[in-house]
């Protein structure tokens, strides 16, 4: 049953109670997810490796062999009945990652799901069309209703199992990729 709402009411029918917290904490609520990330990572790897070794075997009759080659091919060298081999190798390797990124972005999420502990899931997602590049950015998770802001914000450092992605296609994008021939070129060349 439905009430009808009386004239001049400030208040609908069905509308959440103006004294209940009114943060997001139903399926289909809508919360606005703040991502700000600032990441760093430096890497440093130095290898160097050197292996030198050596085998020198004989055997003092071939199985008398080495006379008979001498009968069927007269001329031929004597065979030297001694065989050595060697190796060595050495390998030098330098590599190094320095890497910074910054994104500063927000998106709106919706409650999708709530698990049996009373968390709940979200997803969202946004994509920006500017001349013909197309920005795409998602977000999905677990978050605990206590977190949520009394804004309906949440920072993406309070969602458990986040997935964030950003990226985007486009003339841009496709120019910064390299063509499927010279992928293909660099997979099959040794050097």
């Amino acid at each position: 049953v439905i009430e009808a709402q009386a004239p001049n009411s400030l208040w609908r029918a069905g509308a959440r109670s103006f004294f209940n917290d009114q943060r997001a904490n139903k399926i289909g609520d809508i919360l606005t997810v703040n991502i700000e990330i600032a990441d760093s990572a430096q890497l440093n790897n130095t290898t160097a490796r050197s292996r030198t070794g050596s085998t020198e075997t004989g055997v003092q009759a071939l199985l008398g062999l080495e006379a008979n080659i001498q009968k069927v091919l007269p001329g031929t060298p004597a065979l030297d009945p001694a065989v050595g081999f060697s190796s060595n190798s050495a390998s030098n390797g330098t590599g190094s990652v320095n890497r910074q990124e910054k994104v500063n972005l927000t998106v709106a999420a919706v409650i999708t799901d709530r698990l049996p502990n009373g968390n709940l899931v979200i997803g969202g997602s946004q994509e920006v069309r500017i001349n013909n590049e197309l920005r795409e950015l998602l977000v999905s998770g677990v978050i605990r209703p206590e977190d949520v802001a009394a804004d309906n914000t949440i920072a993406h450092s309070k969602i458990a199992e986040a997935r964030i992605s950003y990226g985007g296609r486009g003339d841009i994008s496709q120019v910064q990729r390299d063509k499927y021939g010279k992928l293909i070129y660099d997979q099959i060349t040794p050097f």
